[in-house]
């Protein structure tokens, strides 16, 4: 399926793309967090959609993702 010519799975990886570097803007350290957490799972996402299936675009932002939320919920 494409949109503007693009096809849906690039779609995906240039709104993650886009969510990650939102979230560099964010003055507050959690609201970073959150977002790139969010950009994360859409990378996830994007890299489970391509075919084939992209391990390394995976494995990375699980592992980010994971930092992400350890300090999100982290105990002060």
């Amino acid at each position: 399926m494409t949109f503007l010519g693009i096809e849906t799975v690039e779609w995906l990886g240039y709104i993650a793309m886009a969510t990650v570097l939102v979230s560099f803007l964010m003055k507050s350290i959690i609201k970073l967090r959150l977002v790139n957490a969010l950009g994360c799972l859409l990378f996830v996402a994007y890299g489970i959609y391509l075919q084939p299936i992209s391990k390394p675009i995976i494995l990375t932002n699980i592992a980010i993702l994971v930092i992400n939320l350890y300090y999100i919920f982290k105990k002060k």
